[in-house]
């Protein structure tokens, strides 16, 4: 609030104009407060979203929050787990904050055909969590997705692409930065922490999918009209199809 610039005031009327220029059929967002959960909603046409807050399971804290278009998709089933040892509300192993992961089957209302949305916040503190992260989230993924549907895995996972954790993601599903048909467009990173005088090399988040063929890639670089930000991370943004 004290930052004039870059707080939420200053950028969900830009953030919402995005959003409806795009027209994204899911989108899954991190770090969002109730407050911005709502302000998003009401100011979007046909959107709603599955999620609950880390620290309480309800309202308070963080949501990882997965938005679907309701005119063209249907939820199935949706829940959060959290990312510790125990899949209760606490720190998972040396993180510095409580971390969850939320996920969506969602079914098109035109062809009934189904796929799964997994989005989540790796902890930025621990390596040791971000490891241990990565090999829960692949392990609910198989137990959940026992039908070997398509997927897509998002979100801010606070590692390069060369570390372990992303090393293990990849040697089980596509990163989609590089599996897409026309080459990536945009920034070759995604995290800006608001500082416009710097060029983005910094790749930390990702979208990892199985069983889709992936059209196009892009960091949208897109600002305010004062130049600013969006947000403090670029957003990926992907076209796929089901590989039939």
């Amino acid at each position: 609030k004290n930052d004039p610039n870059d707080n939420w005031d200053s950028r969900k009327k830009g953030m919402v104009q995005l959003f409806n220029y795009y027209q994204p059929d899911v989108f899954g967002i991190q770090e969002g407060m109730i407050h911005q959960l709502d302000y998003i909603k009401s100011n979007l046409k046909n959107y709603d979203y599955v999620g609950v807050a880390r620290d309480s399971g309800k309202e308070i804290g963080e949501f990882n929050a997965i938005f679907y278009d309701a005119t063209k998709f249907k939820i199935i089933k949706q829940n959060t787990f959290w990312l510790s040892e125990n899949n209760i509300i606490e720190k998972g192993w040396d993180a510095g904050f409580i971390r969850i992961c939320t996920y969506a089957l969602l079914e098109s209302k035109t062809n009934q055909s189904k796929f799964w949305i997994f989005n989540t916040h790796l902890d930025h503190e621990g390596p040791t969590a971000r490891e241990k992260s990565v090999d829960l989230i692949l392990k609910n993924i198989k137990k959940l997705n026992k039908h070997g549907l398509p997927l897509v895995l998002m979100g801010d996972l606070n590692d390069v692409p060369k570390s372990n954790p992303i090393n293990v993601l990849k040697s089980n599903l596509d990163d989609t930065f590089e599996t897409s048909k026309s080459p990536a467009y945009g920034p070759a990173g995604t995290f800006n922490g608001f500082k416009t005088d710097r060029v983005i090399t910094q790749r930390i988040d990702y979208i990892f999918t199985s069983k889709l063929k992936v059209l196009n890639y892009r960091h949208i670089d897109d600002r305010l009209d004062d130049g600013g930000y969006i947000s403090d991370h670029l957003p990926i943004f992907i076209h796929t199809k089901i590989n039939k």
